[in-house]
């Protein structure tokens, strides 16, 4: 149970500053000292904060071929995605301390500066003395997200204990893979984080269904941007001339342990989304089911999770 239980939670739903690393997180800093302000115990914000979830932007790909535009788009998305650890992760983990607060946001994450070009979608989670806690990389990109990141392995599937449950994440449709929520559930999550790019009404009844299954706490965090948040000088801008301006359009919620919205999806704008978390909820509603617990039949089902990190081995004779 946590020390001060219930406590607050703290959902950001804002655009990123486009491309642009150090914009990003200077408007991170921002928000999670607001958030901070309102005693926010656990502030979350959206999948691909920094520096962007790059929606209507094609990099110049058809199935075929690639543009040296888009190339070059990408590289200006590569340049802007950060290392781990950074000057800014430095940053924003000052800015978590600041706010006694754990810190869970979407980022793109490069393995370096010089030698390797992927890209992962990745949670970082921070804790209140202000460490880089560990990351989640998405498995399973979708749709033409695998043209500009790579796979995740089993090795970042973290669930950190804290003194306010304990708190794990699934990336945007990482969340309708059963056996990922199982092994999530499995290992316990109470504070399970949903980060997306889906703002969509289905998502919705998914974050219900997740909070209602795994019996846990869920806060989904989108982005709310527009065009104008875009450069202008990127090539895909031409092609958001039949695109409407509103990009993304937000639909970030929060979800008690019986699928009930503490807070209802918000359109439409910017805005931080808070709720007060009563762990002893998720007993109440384990009374009737237990996903893991007395509802689950380990006779019948087993599930086999590979957390091994996978790397290309040199082989030497």
């Amino acid at each position: 149970m946590a020390k001060d239980n219930p406590y607050k939670v703290a959902v950001v739903q804002a655009g990123s500053v486009v491309m642009d690393k150090e914009g990003g997180v200077k408007k991170t800093i921002r928000l999670i000292e607001e958030a901070g302000q309102e005693n926010a115990k656990i502030i979350v914000f959206p999948e691909a904060f920094i520096p962007a979830y790059p929606r209507g932007m094609s990099f110049g790909a058809v199935v075929g071929s690639r543009s040296d535009e888009g190339r070059e788009d990408f590289f200006r998305y590569w340049d802007n995605s950060i290392t781990l650890p950074s000057v800014e992760t430095e940053a924003i983990g000052k800015a978590a301390r600041k706010a006694k607060a754990y810190v869970v946001i979407g980022v793109i994450e490069k393995e370096n500066e010089s030698s390797q070009g992927t890209l992962y979608c990745t949670a970082l989670f921070f804790g209140p003395n202000g460490e880089l806690l560990g990351k989640h990389r998405k498995l399973k990109p979708t749709g033409s997200e695998r043209l500009i990141w790579g796979e995740g392995d089993g090795s970042t599937l973290p669930v950190f204990d804290t003194p306010y449950g304990r708190i794990g994440s699934l990336i945007c449709w990482e969340n309708y893979m059963p056996l990922a929520r199982a092994a999530m559930y499995e290992k316990g999550v109470q504070i399970y984080i949903a980060p997306t790019a889906d703002g969509r009404d289905t998502w919705f009844s998914t974050m219900r269904h997740i909070a209602v299954e795994g019996r846990c706490f869920v806060l989904s965090c989108n982005q709310y941007s527009t065009k104008d948040m875009y450069p202008e000088d990127i090539s895909s801008r031409k092609e958001f001339e039949g695109l409407p301006n509103e990009m993304t359009r937000g639909g970030s919620c929060i979800v008690n342990p019986l699928g009930e919205f503490l807070v209802e999806p918000v359109l439409g704008k910017e805005e931080i989304l808070y709720a007060d978390i009563d762990l002893g909820k998720i007993a109440e509603a384990q009374f009737d089911f237990d996903v893991v617990g007395h509802y689950a039949r380990p006779d019948v089902f087993q599930l086999v999770v590979n957390e091994q990190e996978q790397k290309n081995t040199i082989w030497k004779k």
